[in-house]
This record gives structure tokens, sequence and C-alpha cells, in this order.
């Protein structure tokens, strides 16, 4: 009987250690599974690494390089409230976006201001008359089968247009046919000049082309001409294959668009690419900057020396700057965004990155909220303020010659739009094959067209340099403004300007 009360005993015994190793095991397995997610959810290893909290949300600022007190202003205003909120500090990472190098051509001696392509002018001769080309041998001229032949230029150094010309047509030395040569600048429809050829006035003959003189203007740099030969009677034009010619670029000072055979006509052409002739000009004033090249250079380059360190200094002080190897000037903004999304993606754990630039307000607790309150966290989504059948502009900063529509597809404004992480992710990984068009804006309105994200309209991302109190974000501020429209914020809600103020 004792034997059996002490078997019982022991198996209660054994019972209670079971049940309590069982309760450690559990409490032991509940911290490591509750490690992992922590592990999971909230740690990704940098290349250096160094450990990245995960975020919600990613905010990449392009920003220029020399733009210091821009991205100084917005470290003392919406940023720094960031960091420094206890709950807000562990849901948003912010990050500068900068190109890596710095254009090394002084600016006088780029094609255009917003390009780091080199203005290449050998020795344009001021003032010497200079054919684009001559046609020694008239077995090259074919007759065209089309009535109206354009040609685009664009003016890298000041030139002066001093005679029009066609192609000669007729047996020995005479002018068959009745063409008139028109010099357009894009997107206007007044001729800027025009010559008339017919058989009772063909003008001069200079090695197969029939030259007029015409009223002489100054054209600046950045000019874009078009030039336009019409057919006006059955005769028509004479054309010639471009590659058994060289056209004269005056030694750099005329950039040609191609006319070879294939050439896809552009979306607003008035006639088909190719020559029926050619003009002559002069060099306005070339030698001066020839002059001071050298030394314009070295000056360059020794600028963008320092910039480079200072940037190196900005970035080790606050650690807030993702540097990505472009050449930081506006036409490669798009290419600068397309590498810091496949930079997000390896280094930041995040659902939605929200994209403004280094001059825009931006209204972080709008922003949060929102996201909160319209549960913006789902996939395929972009969330902006949307332009539609906005018009491609030929000309100027948002010059767009390789996209053929005449209007864009629908695209956020740049001032601030957010798209979720899977998007993120498209967009890196066919970042190299994906074409860069003249804006970001644009740029990513075509690229999303491909995908079909969920597009989801909201105003409060301001388009245009304005203020409203709900506003999310506004753009094209100074430094300045920057802190004006924060610290109204703080004080009263309103970053318009609180009551007292307007008194």
């Amino acid at each position: 009987m004792l034997l059996k009360i002490h078997i019982v005993v022991l198996a209660l015994l054994c019972l209670k250690c079971s049940l309590l190793f069982i309760i450690f095991c559990g409490v032991i397995f509940a911290v490591y599974i509750q490690t992992l997610n922590i592990l999971h959810f909230s740690i990704f290893i940098s290349p250096t690494g160094s450990p990245n909290p995960a975020q919600q949300v990613l905010v990449g600022v392009l920003s220029a390089r020399h733009h210091h007190g821009l991205r100084e202003a917005i470290r003392d205003t919406w940023l720094g409230y960031l960091r420094d909120h206890p709950e807000f500090q562990n849901r948003v990472m912010v990050k500068f976006i900068i190109g890596q190098h710095g254009c090394a051509i002084p600016e006088e001696d780029r094609e255009d201001p917003y390009s780091c392509t080199p203005l290449n002018l050998t020795e344009p001769v001021a003032g010497q008359e200079v054919a684009i080309l001559t046609v020694s041998d008239l077995s090259v001229l074919v007759p065209s089968d089309v009535s109206a032949i354009s040609l685009d230029f664009k003016v890298l150094h000041s030139v002066v247009i001093t005679q029009l010309g066609v192609f000669h047509s007729g047996p020995g030395q005479d002018f068959r046919g009745n063409v008139t040569v028109k010099l357009f600048q894009v997107d206007q429809e007044e001729a800027v000049v025009t010559a008339h050829f017919t058989a009772l006035s063909s003008g001069t003959y200079v090695e197969g082309m029939w030259y007029k003189a015409v009223e002489q203007f100054i054209l600046p740099k950045g000019f874009e001409g078009t030039l336009l030969w019409e057919s006006q009677d059955l005769t028509g034009l004479m054309t010639l294959d471009v590659w058994k010619v060289g056209l004269s670029d005056g030694g750099g000072v005329l950039k040609f668009r191609s006319v070879e055979e294939g050439t896809l006509p552009h979306r607003s052409a008035v006639g088909f690419p190719g020559l029926a002739g050619g003009f002559t000009f002069s060099v306005y004033g070339g030698s001066e900057l020839l002059r001071g090249r050298a030394g314009r250079q070295r000056a360059r380059v020794a600028r963008v020396r320092e910039e480079d360190e200072a940037l190196l200094e900005e970035s080790r002080r606050f650690g807030d700057m993702v540097f990505v190897d472009v050449v930081d000037t506006y036409r490669t903004v798009p290419s600068k965004l397309l590498q810091f999304y496949k930079w997000a993606v390896r280094n930041a754990d995040f659902s939605l990155l929200l994209k403004t630039d280094d001059d825009c307000y931006v209204d972080v607790d709008a922003v949060l909220m929102k996201i909160d309150r319209k549960n913006l966290t789902r996939s395929n989504l972009w969330w902006g303020n949307f332009r539609q059948s906005w018009a491609v502009d030929r000309v100027g900063k948002w010059q767009e010659l390789e996209y053929a529509s005449p209007v864009y597809p629908a695209f956020a404004c740049g001032s601030g739009y957010v798209v979720s992480r899977d998007l993120v992710e498209w967009l890196a990984s066919n970042a190299e094959k994906l074409k860069a068009y003249q804006g970001e804006d644009v740029s990513m309105g075509i690229w999303m067209a491909a995908v079909g994200p969920n597009k989801y309209q909201d105003a409060g991302w301001l388009c245009e340099k304005e203020c409203y109190v709900d506003m999310l974000s506004s753009p094209q501020h100074t430094a300045d403004e920057l802190r004006s429209l924060w610290r109204w914020r703080r004080a009263c809600g309103d970053p318009c300007g609180c009551a007292w103020s307007r008194h």
C-alpha cells in the first residue's frame, strides 16, 4: 500500500515537473518567435553593415548638389519635427537624393544649361560666310516623292543666317520649278525669313545650289529652327542621301537633327525629314568664347572638387543623404530617381515611398494621418495630384523630342506623391531598360502607364506655388519661405499665416 502511494506521489511530481518544463519551453519559444519577428520586420542590414530599422514611409527628397540652404531649411522644419517626434521617428525615414558627380563643364561651354553636354566649338571664324553643304556632283541629286521637306537644327552659338538655298533642278544652269524656302522658329507659325525660287527668279547658282539673300537676323544660342522647302508645282523638289555629303556645323555652332533614311518624322513636323537645299550663315563673335575656355574649365573643376568635399562633410554630419551614380543636372533627374529606387529596395524596409523636392513644404502630420484614415497602405497604389492631357513641349526647359504623342499620360505633380513598395520594386528591377524622358514627373507617368496602378487623386499635393491650410505639399519655395510656412503651421495650424500675423 505504501509503495503504491509513493508511486502516485512520484507520478504527480513528474507530471508537475513536466508541466513546468513545458511552460518554460513555451516561454522560451515565444521569446524566440518574437525575436525573429522583430528581426524580420524591424532590421535590414545595409551594405555597410549598419542596421536600418523598418519604416512605414520612406521619403526621398530630390536635391541638387548645391542646394545646401534648402536642405538645411528642411532639416530645421518638417524633417527635424519627424526626427524628434516620439512616434514618427520610428515610422518615417527621410533621405536627400544627390547626384554623386558634379558637371565639370562650365555652363557657358555646355550645349544648354539643363545638361552636361559639352559645346564642342573648334575654330569658328567670326564674320566668314559658311555653307552647310555643297554639291559638287549633281548625280547625287534625285527627285523627291514628297512636296515638302524639312530640316530641324539648334543654334549652339549665335549665328546670322545670310542666304537660303534650293538644290538645282534643271538642265544645264537653268532652274525649273516653283519652290518656297522658309525658316521657322520651332512651334511658331510665322516664318522668320522666306525666299521664293522660280525659273524667272532663281537667284545665284553656287556648286549645285541656288541661293537668295535674306534679311539678316541674329539667331541666339538656344534658337531652334526648322528650314522648310515646299514645291508649288508638279516639278517637285530634288533631294539626296545625306550620308553621301557632310553637313558643316560651322565649327560646332549648329546641331542638326537626323535626316537619314528611315527617320521618324516629329509629331508636329511641317515636312518630311530630309534635305532639299541649304543655307549660309556667319558666326557671331565666337573667338571670345574660345579664348576664355581653358580658364573657365580650370575654375569649374576646382569648384566641383570643393563641392564634393562639402557634400561629404554634410553627409557625415547628418547621415540623411544618398548619393546616386549620375552627373547631377536637370536632364538626369529621371535617372537619378530610378537609381534611388534601386537603392531603396536594397537598403530600406518600407511600405510606401513619398517623393518630393528640396524646395517643397510638406505637412507630414497631414500625410501620415491621411494614410491611416484612408487606409492608403495597399499595393499597386499611386497617390498624388494628377495632370491629364498635358501637352508635350518642343522647346525650352521641358523640351521633349523623344516622346511621339502630343500629350503625356496622366502623371502626378512632382511636389509630392506616394507610391507603394511593389511599384518601386518594379521600377527598380526595370531601371536599366526604362527610358528617361525630359522630367521625372512625366517620366513616371510614362513608366507607370505600362503598369496601370490604382491612382488616388488628391488635390492636396499642390502643383504650383500656392498655399492652403489643408495642403499636403507646396512647391517652388525659398529656404526662408519654407521656414515661414512651417513656423506658422506650428504656431496656429495654418501655414499660410496666423491671424495675428496678417495685421
